[in-house]
């Protein structure tokens, strides 16, 4: 392989009238946030909570996608894998991130309320794992985890660029790294999404979460692509085949979604325990039952109708178009997770549910965008390269 995929001057021109604006955008919004946080603190850590869910399953279900490519192989992997790999790289910044959530813990979470555990007998039973020192602990463990296994796949891809042969080794971490990264993401949901709500669990909730987040990277992954194509280096190597391998690999994702999602309201409903309906009476009862609906019709039904094309899959115009659907809808999912506690009488929208997400993208693209130019698109010393490349011509 003669050609080195690095990032173009056209390319990097074109990147970097993305990636200072972003940052400064990024910081620009989240100051004001701040500046409304003093009004409505709640406010803004439930929406910083929400924004950050988003850009942190990003990178985590970027992670997990790159490991699954190492396990199965295929073209979608290897034309996807740099850019998961930046994306995945943004793992230190999230972690910085996340600290706004440990300042703002009071305000999210009643389990961290001294006062409020000597009222509730279940939050007394529960106090031993939901507490503010647990709860930094765990964080710590899980981010101290993700950072590890992102390292080490890194480094070895970047040693394949090199010359190095290092699938065994890359394959022999994302077998037991897949299982980690469920348990973790698991147990982080559970601290950081579901204890929002007391008297409320859900065995099902992790996976819900490690669907989502392999959903936003695959509809991230196939943004990205379609963009990279135009442009040189990979303009002409990128081609419909490709499109449509990722197309039918978003198509398994909102498939997955939908049925985690339905198993976890079919069980609830059918069971109808008090450990596990206080969830959904409030959606139900409340005008968040339209939001509800909103996720049914546009997150799952209309996405699977459309994707049932083959035409749409191949076509890349019309399959970022129906990415666009789910990624906004993927916003709209964590708002209808993070909200109805705070605002339990019915759905309500506040701007800060707006510039925060934002003002966090913006910094995430900028470093996202950083890491992307680091490296050649392609993983050069990958052995199926070539394969992967003319698997677009048939």
């Amino acid at each position: 392989m003669t050609a080195s995929y690095n990032v173009s001057a056209e390319l990097d021109q074109s990147m970097r009238r993305v990636q200072r604006p972003a940052l400064v955008a990024g910081a620009i919004l989240l100051i004001v946030s701040a500046i409304g946080a003093i009004f409505d603190p709640g406010q803004f850590f439930h929406s910083y909570l929400m924004g950050y869910l988003f850009w942190q399953g990003l990178a985590l279900g970027s992670m997990a996608l790159v490991m699954v490519q190492y396990l199965t192989g295929g073209a979608w992997g290897v034309v996807t894998r740099r850019l998961l790999e930046a994306s995945m790289r943004t793992l230190p910044l999230v972690a910085v991130l996340f600290i706004p959530i440990l300042v703002g813990m009071p305000s999210l979470y009643t389990w961290s309320n001294a006062a409020a555990v000597r009222r509730d007998p279940v939050l007394q039973h529960r106090a031993i794992y939901m507490n503010p020192v647990m709860f930094t602990v765990r964080a710590v463990i899980y981010f101290a985890i993700w950072i590890v296994i992102m390292y080490f796949l890194d480094k070895w891809s970047r040693d394949e660029d090199r010359g190095g042969d290092r699938s065994r080794l890359l394959a022999a971490l994302s077998a037991p790294g897949l299982v980690i990264y469920v348990f973790t993401v698991t147990f982080s949901s559970v601290d950081w999404a579901e204890s929002l709500v007391n008297h409320w669990y859900s065995t099902i909730w992790g996976f819900i979460f490690v669907v989502g987040q392999g959903l936003t990277a695959m509809a991230f992954a196939i943004v990205v692509v379609a963009l990279l194509a135009r442009k040189p280096p990979l303009a002409g190597i990128i081609n419909p085949r490709h499109f449509h391998d990722l197309g039918k690999l978003l198509f398994m994702f909102i498939m997955l979604w939908g049925y985690m999602a339905f198993s976890q309201l079919l069980i609830v409903w059918a069971g109808n325990l008090t450990t596990e309906i206080p969830w959904y009476l409030p959606t139900f009862e409340t005008t968040w039952g339209w939001v509800g609906g909103a996720l049914i019709a546009v997150q799952f039904l209309v996405p699977f109708l459309l994707l049932l094309s083959r035409e749409i899959k191949r076509h890349p115009r019309q399959l970022c178009s129906v990415v666009a659907i789910i990624l906004f809808m993927r916003f709209v999912d964590l708002f209808w997770i993070v909200m109805p506690g705070y605002h339990p009488s019915g759905f309500s929208v506040n701007w800060m549910n707006f510039s925060v997400p934002l003002g966090l993208g913006g910094l995430w693209t900028a470093a996202f965008l950083r890491q992307l130019k680091k490296r050649p698109l392609l993983p050069l010393g990958t052995p199926s390269l070539e394969e992967a490349i003319h698997h677009a011509g048939h």
